[in-house]
C-alpha cells in the first residue's frame, strides 16, 4: 500500500473505525517487535501504534518504558544504554518461548519493514527528558524514509506536537489525553495544533466526536478490545480505534463476534 493510498483513504466514508494495533498485535506477540507489528499487518491491522524514545548515543528504539525491565531480561534505563547493548537483549522470551530472541527494534527497520504498507502512529515517549531531541530525530527519520504521508505522531506532550509541525507541517499529529483530562481537551487543547484527539476510550463520547468533527479534527481513542466498548466506539463515529488484538476487532467490526 503506498503513502498516497494510504492518504487518499483517509477521505472515504467508512463503515468501521481504523484499526491500529497498540504496540503491534501485543495480545498475541511481545509487545512493540518486529514479530507484533507484522503479526498485526497480517491479521488486518490498518495501522500498527508503537513507542519511541531515544538511547545514550542518541539512536531511536522502539520500546514503551523507560526501563528495559518488564519486557527484556535486562536491567537499566533506556536513556542510559548504547544502542548496542540495548540490541543483544531478550525482547520476546518473557511473552513466550516461541519469541526467544526477539530483539528491539529501531524505528528505522519499523520503517524498513512496514513504511508504506501500514499506517503507523509513533508516540513520542520522552516524558522523562521533554527537552531532548526525540522530535526532530524521529522527523528527519520520517523524512528520510518519505513518510510523511503514513506517518502520525502522538505525546501526550503537546509541546512535542508544537516541535514538530514547526519542523514538519506536513506530518500528522495526535494530541494524547489521560482519563478526564478536560483542561488537556477543552481551552488547553487549542492551543497546541493537532490533527486528531487521542482520548482514553471512557472519556469519549458522540458529542466529543461531532464537536471535533466540526473542528475538522479526528478522534482515534486507545485501548479497547472488548467488543461492546468497540461497537459503542463505532457508534460514535470515532475514526480510529488502538486494540491488543487487530483479529478481534475486525471480527467484531464485520459482525462475527
Amino acid at each position: 500500500m503506498s503513502d498516497a493510498i494510504i492518504s487518499g483513504m483517509e477521505e472515504e466514508n467508512r463503515s468501521r473505525p481504523l484499526i491500529y494495533a497498540h504496540r503491534g498485535a501485543s495480545a498475541l506477540a511481545p509487545e512493540n517487535t518486529l514479530a507484533a507489528f507484522l503479526l498485526a499487518q497480517r491479521l488486518g491491522a490498518d495501522g500498527i501504534e508503537l513507542d519511541v524514545m531515544l538511547t545514550a548515543d542518541k539512536q531511536l528504539i522502539v520500546i514503551h518504558d523507560d526501563t528495559v525491565d518488564r519486557t527484556t531480561n535486562g536491567h537499566g534505563k533506556v536513556a542510559e544504554m548504547p544502542l548496542a547493548a540495548l540490541r543483544e537483549l531478550d525482547a520476546g522470551s518473557y511473552f513466550g518461548e516461541a519469541f526467544r530472541g526477539e530483539k528491539l527494534p529501531t524505528l528505522s527497520e519499523v520503517y524498513e519493514a512496514l513504511g508504506g504498507k501500514l499506517r503507523i502512529n509513533v508516540e513520542l515517549k520522552n516524558y522523562a527528558h521533554p527537552l531532548d531531541a526525540l522530535t526532530s530525530h524521529v522527523i528527519r527519520l520520517t523524512e528520510k524514509f518519505h513518510l510523511e504521508d503514513s506517518v502520525l505522531l502522538s505525546s501526550f506532550n503537546p509541546l512535542n506536537l508544537s516541535r514538530a509541525h514547526m519542523q514538519n507541517p506536513q506530518i500528522k499529529l495526535g494530541l494524547l489525553t489521560n482519563p478526564s483530562n478536560r483542561r488537556m481537551q477543552g481551552s488547553l487543547g487549542r492551543i497546541f495544533p493537532y490533527d486528531a484527539l487521542h482520548p482514553y476510550y471512557t472519556d469519549v463520547s458522540a458529542e466529543m466526536v461531532a464537536r471535533l468533527h466540526a473542528s475538522h479534527k479526528q478522534v482515534n481513542t486507545y485501548t479497547i478490545d472488548a467488543p461492546d466498548d468497540l461497537l459503542r466506539m463505532r457508534a460514535y463515529g470515532v475514526d480510529g480505534v488502538f486494540c491488543n488484538n487487530p483479529a478481534n476487532a475486525l471480527a467484531v467490526f464485520e459482525g462475527e463476534t
